[in-house]
């Protein structure tokens, strides 16, 4: 049952893929040239999916991760079939018109509900069907990055971390099972591919002052999230919330174009060296990131933080590395501290150092930086 789970879970991280490159690539050659265009974009996508949650789903299916956690601590571990595909469609709508979030949670909990719906299906007791969701999970992350041994962390470490010691064998199979399919179908490029610089252990005290700041990046980073949501919260009219959350959105993806998506290209010019633009730009990405993540969020969109973090943690490892090396030309290597960024911030967001190290060495093919990461 496993290995169906990472089956299916590779086959809906591989469709969501492929249906996010689709629309994404299709609206660019539509609009062309026509950048005022991008004001409008996210507001469509945002507006769809909060048409089809609304008057379809009826349900809400935001935060992915969070809604995982609650299945299994107060519903016993059963997840409603829509959502087999409802974070799918909605996410791939939200993120293909340019909503600034990523497409990693609803992959998560579109896993999740393969392995609780199969579970059940077979007629399988709460701990076994609590093991399949943990399952398709590990299948989701393993198959949308590649990167199966991260799969079966960010399980343990963020989801189900009082499993035993005998639940690693389903877990792997299905993270392997996923990858494997991912790989048939897509390929085995990497998710970032990087041009890194040799380790050099002169660097470690650099690499230091680069933990220190992701950890002042990730509080700002979540106390921003948490106070916009509060706020947002309160605004009972949907319809106003979302004009007011996608002009918010479409203004600073036109004012600053790296916010448009889940801005994993940009992320790719920067591990490889390719970055261009002044460092205080960049740190006003790295500030405003955030409100438009969660603009995205509060307005309709479906999407998660996970993946702006991986993106705020690059931009992290940029800016504090070029302000280096404005002191001191070449004085430690942009690509690397990009990479190793990505892993600090996503450990200080979600609590789980082990998985950033290994879904970063995995999805960058940068297992050199171990000691870095």
């Amino acid at each position: 049952l496993s290995v169906v789970t990472g089956v299916l879970c590779g086959l809906a991280a591989v469709l969501l893929k492929v249906t996010l490159r689709g629309i994404h690539h299709g609206l660019v050659s539509l609009v062309g040239g026509s950048t005022w265009l991008f004001l409008l974009l996210p507001g469509v996508g945002m507006i769809l999916s909060l048409l089809i949650v609304r008057y379809i789903v009826r349900d809400n299916i935001g935060h992915g991760v969070t809604k995982v956690l609650q299945a299994v601590s107060k519903n016993e571990s059963k997840i409603k079939r829509h959502n087999l595909f409802s974070s799918m469609v909605t996410s791939a709508l939200t993120i293909g018109f340019g909503g600034s979030v990523g497409a990693e949670a609803p992959i998560v909990y579109t896993g999740a509900a393969i392995g609780s719906n199969l579970g059940r299906y077979m007629g399988l007791s709460y701990r076994g069907i609590t093991l399949l969701l943990g399952c398709g999970a590990a299948g989701a992350v393993a198959g949308i990055f590649n990167a199966p041994l991260a799969g079966v962390l960010f399980t343990l470490e963020i989801l189900l971390f009082n499993l035993s010691m005998s639940s690693l064998l389903p877990l792997l199979l299905s993270s392997v099972s996923a990858t494997m399919v991912s790989y048939l179908i897509l390929g085995r490029d990497t998710q970032f591919t990087c041009t890194l610089v040799a380790f050099s252990m002169r660097n470690i005290p650099f690499y230091l002052i680069l933990g220190v700041f992701c950890g002042f990046c990730s509080l700002y980073f979540l106390k921003t999230t948490l106070y916009l949501e509060d706020v947002f919260g309160k605004m009972r009219n949907v319809w106003l919330r979302w004009a007011l959350c996608a002009m918010g959105v479409g203004l600073l993806i036109f004012l600053f174009p790296p916010l448009y998506g889940e801005g994993y290209e940009d992320v790719g010019r920067l591990l490889n060296g390719q970055g261009s633009g002044a460092v205080w730009f960049f740190a006003l990405i790295l500030l405003l990131k955030v409100f438009a993540m969660t603009f995205t969020n509060a307005g309709g969109g479906v999407g998660g933080t996970f993946g702006p973090t991986l993106f705020v943690g690059a931009i992290a490892g940029y800016v504090l590395s070029s302000s280096l090396n404005l002191i001191s030309p070449g004085l430690v290597p942009v690509p690397n501290f990009v990479l190793v960024g990505m892993a600090g911030l996503m450990a200080g967001v979600m609590q789980a150092p082990m998985t950033a190290i290994f879904l970063i060495a995995e999805i960058s093919g940068g297992y050199e930086l171990l000691i870095s990461l």
